[in-house]
């Protein structure tokens, strides 16, 4: 096995820090010495290093997927080895979860699902038939990823989640149509999931793994709506709520939620637990002395949250939403694009977490609850208010939460109803408006380490908002990638959202 020092000597930064047989203890007490830069820089290094590393192990997760196959039985490579799973053999070899030994073994098997492997690693033999005229088959969609993790421009992770939230292509009807129909259909639906991969790859390096899951989800709802109802039926048909008793004798509950069961479970935790997760401050004194009241309850957030579950069914229906959430009373509110001849999306999406629903959803929501216009350009940017409020009104809010979504911050994952808005441009100071325009939506915590560390926020004209570090570094607040779809403000232009079939 390497040493220590072998190791470190692949990684520059760090290996001119290092003293010869030096062990980890040295090396961290030589980064404590470093500058905040080359801690940085060595924390990048060791990230590109270990991607090489993981293209390794993922490529023998795959083969090892494809050797364990259901198929081959008590021969299979894991069954040999007393593993019920291909997972479970490479979760005991490499000391991961269960879910990183899966997720190493799906994007392995996908890299290699066109290859031909005998099982005991020989090649298989070359066809001697004649060569035909025939074209070669296109690569599956996800040819594009596949790439682009062995161009070290994708993470396994990134992998999984672009390809998991793509999901498979809709099934053809092949009734109504011919052969050459069908197959013609295929192609389109196959070359519109490639353009999305594509794109999502160059999505990647800017944005989390968890939002180019979500993305990837709203664009495969964007391009098969009929498909996306039907998977919103199904996780509706799937909804369960049950008890049962444990060993120990205490009673338990799982619940199964449908899409908006799960947006409005979160949205009253949220109402009632805002400021233990790290809510928005309040400046009505009264919600005040009431978070920090919750702030410095004993209880933990789950004895929290099953209390307030508990509070909510005592209540009913007919509740008191300020006794029960405070001044801010939990709700779902859905945004759907309608254009300029009154045509409504298909796809609808929440203001919060940014999950999408079918246009319906929304559609039967403004039958219960009634609607609010905002109108927007195609980058999402609402229309200003001018200077005669200080503070961004009830509807600027909401028109801040549809153009942002959450938070602006690079990174962060805050939803609109956690966020504070903050004004690029001083009240004082710079004369600053209180438009939609000149205003951003960011977390509590990143508002403050805006102000209280000395950065700056600027914006010229209606581009992307630029984020300044104290030491002169500038970062780009582009905006949540799901609504760069929803608003349609892509290049090249949203022909590609179209029903493939």
């Amino acid at each position: 096995m390497a040493t220590f020092t072998d190791v470190a000597a692949l990684i520059p930064t760090l290996c001119g820090q290092l003293v010869d047989d030096g062990d980890a203890d040295l090396a961290q007490a030589s980064m404590m010495l470093m500058t905040d830069a080359d801690v940085v820089k060595v924390l990048e290094e060791t990230a590109a290093l270990a991607q090489q590393v993981e293209q390794i192990q993922v490529a023998a997760a795959g083969v090892i997927a494809v050797r364990s196959k259901r198929e081959r039985g008590h021969s299979g490579l894991s069954a040999a080895r007393g593993h019920r799973s291909a997972a479970a053999l490479i979760q005991d070899v490499t000391g991961s979860t269960k879910a990183d030994a899966n997720r190493k073994a799906r994007v392995g098997e996908a890299l290699l699902d066109d290859e031909t492997d005998s099982g005991d690693g020989a090649p298989q033999p070359e066809n001697d038939t004649a060569a035909t005229d025939e074209r070669p088959t296109p690569g599956p969609w996800f040819q594009p990823l596949r790439e682009a993790l062995r161009e070290g421009r994708l993470t396994s992770s990134q992998f999984d989640a672009i390809r998991r939230g793509l999901g498979e292509l809709p099934e053809i009807d092949s009734d109504p149509l011919d052969a050459d129909a069908i197959a013609c259909a295929r192609e389109e639906a196959r070359a519109a999931w490639a353009e999305a991969a594509e794109q999502l790859v160059d999505e990647a390096a800017a944005r989390t793994v968890e939002e180019l899951w979500q993305q990837a989800r709203t664009i495969r709802d964007l391009l098969d709506p009929e498909g996306a109802e039907a998977r919103y039926l199904e996780r509706f048909e799937n909804r369960s709520f049950r008890t049962y008793r444990g060993q120990d004798g205490q009673k338990r509950a799982s619940m199964a939620l449908d899409d908006e069961g799960d947006l409005f479970i979160e949205t009253v935790m949220a109402a009632a637990l805002r400021p233990r997760r790290g809510g928005p401050r309040f400046v009505d004194a009264d919600e005040k002395e009431r978070a920090a009241a919750l702030t410095d309850d004993p209880r933990t957030n789950d004895q929290l949250a099953y209390d307030l579950i508990m509070d909510v069914i005592r209540a009913g229906a007919l509740a008191d939403a300020e006794n029960v959430f405070g001044t801010r009373q939990a709700g779902v509110r859905l945004v759907q694009t309608v254009d300029a001849d009154g045509k409504t999306a298909s796809v609808a999406h929440s203001e919060d977490y940014l999950v999408s629903v079918p246009g319906a959803v929304a559609e039967q929501r403004i039958c219960d609850s009634g609607s609010v216009t905002v109108t927007v350009d195609s980058c999402g940017n609402p229309l200003d208010v001018g200077r005669e409020q200080r503070l961004f009104t009830s509807k600027q809010r909401i028109a801040l939460a549809i153009r942002d979504g959450g938070c602006r911050w690079r990174g962060c994952d805050r939803p609109a109803s956690y966020c504070e808005a903050h004004h690029i441009d001083e009240w004082d100071r710079d004369k600053g408006r209180t438009d939609i325009d000149r205003g951003i939506l960011l977390c509590r915590y990143h508002h403050m380490t805006l102000h209280h560390g000395g950065w700056r926020i600027t914006r010229r004209e209606k581009e992307d908002f630029v984020l300044h570090h104290p030491s002169g570094e500038t970062f780009v607040m582009r905006p949540r990638a799901v609504l760069t779809y929803a608003w349609g403000g892509i290049d090249p232009p949203p022909k590609r959202f179209r029903p493939a079939a």
